[in-house]
């Protein structure tokens, strides 16, 4: 039997339907492909005994003919989603051993539609980061390296569930995207992804960073695989107030539709001053490749895109620092004994949180301080209300964007840790879906001068992911990315 980590979710399930090979096989291979890639560091908690279980119960279903959408795949889960009586810690130490006795609606539709979860997944501490190298569990490791040699990062914050794909650990993972947690790191593992419309997945469940940002997708290595698993993450759901009550189409097929007749707009904004020649090469590369395929492409502007970072760098602390008060030491999680309750707050908050959770407390305590609300916070949020309404004229010109994902490949651990302006100037290209609250998703097209993937971005209206997965589809159909990285961890 050849290599079964080797399949895309899509073959896999095609495979796991038809009886080429069952449901514990593939579970039992993805599991010693886990074990060989432990040196990447992209698990904090493996479930291997429930796995081979949920694997046995799929089995039976595929025996009768039975069986979900995901039935019988092995997938990751990133640490961010609450998952009955398996822990959960966001990364942080402040969550210690917290097994939930709950399970979020996302990882409870998947579970219900067959999937195999292998474990949970690290993950940049409360998703913040761009690297994956603040979690209290240590850096993931990117399996891609350049000539050097020099361990590279994955991108953040869901940097464990891209190396997990990248490396063949699992088919699919799931993720989050605040600013651009899902997008960035698939563009520096050479895996696709996803974050579709805010409200479109229920965020029940699922550990908070930045309420209004705050997105669930998949991480694949295809267009069509990361549609099959958002069929299953995607869904109105009563317990959260942000979810949005609409019908989900049916993503899979909308990944054929192809893309002619479609408008591509090109945000002359994006290219940026200092922006690597080779990534405005493989712009235009991409644009000639929709244009190749039929679409229109057509010139926008989206003026307020300057203002972006530092909005985004406001409202998001903000939300975090008010999220992040329940992290007490009183009821679960990490506690540090004080003189007395104020004493115990402090202690355990402060052995709990590491750096730049603490940093972006500060920044979001500040900006909703008496004084300084109105000049930071409420001015933040007018020029959110600018980018949506950027958006808004753009859509009258075109029926997507295309944009790149990043300012560059993936680069050395521990590089820009000590530089957070700078790490953050990773998400240049990808707050403004989330400010505005759009579906986008990361196609790897290419490998840069050093033998490394990148990627482009698609940038959809507002509950048009159907369009968004079918202009991706026709990238990944012209650029044909076929790269994988060298199993120098096995």
């Amino acid at each position: 039997m050849s290599d079964l980590t080797q399949l895309t979710l899509e073959a896999a399930l095609a495979g796991l339907k038809s009886k080429d090979f069952s449901s514990v096989e593939i579970t039992k291979a993805h599991i010693e492909a886990c074990e060989k890639g432990a040196k990447l560091n992209a698990f904090i908690t493996t479930d291997y005994d429930n796995a081979l279980k949920s694997a046995e119960a799929s089995d039976a279903r595929l025996a009768k003919g039975e069986g979900g959408n995901l039935e019988g795949a092995p997938l990751g889960m990133k640490d961010l989603f609450c998952t009955e009586n398996v822990r959960t810690t966001a990364g942080s130490k402040i969550l210690g051993d917290f097994k939930p006795q709950y399970e979020s609606t996302i990882s409870a539709q998947m579970k219900s539609d067959g999937m195999v979860m292998l474990g949970k997944l690290n993950l940049d501490e409360f998703a913040m980061g761009s690297a994956n190298e603040t979690s209290h569990f240590g850096s993931v490791i990117n399996p891609w390296k350049a000539e050097d040699g020099i361990d590279l990062v994955p991108g953040g914050s869901s940097g464990g569930s891209a190396t997990a794909v990248a490396a063949n650990m699992c088919l699919g993972a799931t993720a989050t995207d605040t600013g651009g947690s899902i997008r960035q790191p698939a563009s520096f593992t050479g895996t696709t992804g996803i974050k579709p419309t805010y409200g479109r997945c229920s965020r029940w469940g699922v550990v908070a960073f930045a309420s209004s940002l705050d997105q669930a997708g998949p991480i694949t290595r295809t267009v069509k695989d990361a549609a099959i698993m958002l069929q299953s993450m995607a869904g109105y759901d009563v317990k959260d107030s942000t979810s949005l009550n609409v019908a989900v189409p049916d993503f899979a097929a909308a990944c054929d539709n192809g893309v002619k007749g479609l408008r591509i707009g090109i945000p002359k904004e994006y290219t940026m001053d200092g922006m690597p020649a080779e990534i405005e090469t493989l712009w235009q590369q991409g644009i000639k490749w929709l244009q190749d395929a039929g679409a229109e492409i057509v010139n926008v502007s989206l003026p307020h895109t300057k203002y972006a970072l530092p909005a985004y760098y406001i409202v998001a602390p903000a939300e975090a620092s008010s999220n992040l008060a329940r992290y007490d030491g009183m009821r679960y999680g990490n506690r540090v004994d004080g003189e007395n309750l104020y004493d115990t707050y402090e202690r355990s908050r402060a052995e709990g949180f590491g750096e730049e959770v603490r940093r972006r407390i500060m920044i979001g305590t500040y900006v909703l301080s008496a004084g300084y609300y109105d000049a930071y916070y409420l001015q933040a949020q007018k020029v959110r209300t600018r980018i949506a309404e950027d958006f808004n004229a753009a859509w009258e010109k075109c029926d997507a964007l295309l944009t790149p994902t990043c300012p560059s490949a993936a680069f050395a651990v521990g590089r820009k840790i000590d530089d957070p302006v700078t790490m953050y100037l990773n998400d240049i290209f990808t707050v403004t879906a989330n400010l505005a609250g759009l579906p986008a998703m990361s196609v790897p097209v290419s490998l840069d001068k050093d033998g490394l993937p990148l990627g482009l971005q698609i940038i959809g209206r507002a509950l048009d992911e159907e369009t968004v997965f079918a202009a991706s589809a026709a990238l990944e159909k012209a650029a044909n990315f076929t790269a994988k990285p060298k199993k120098w961890w096995a």
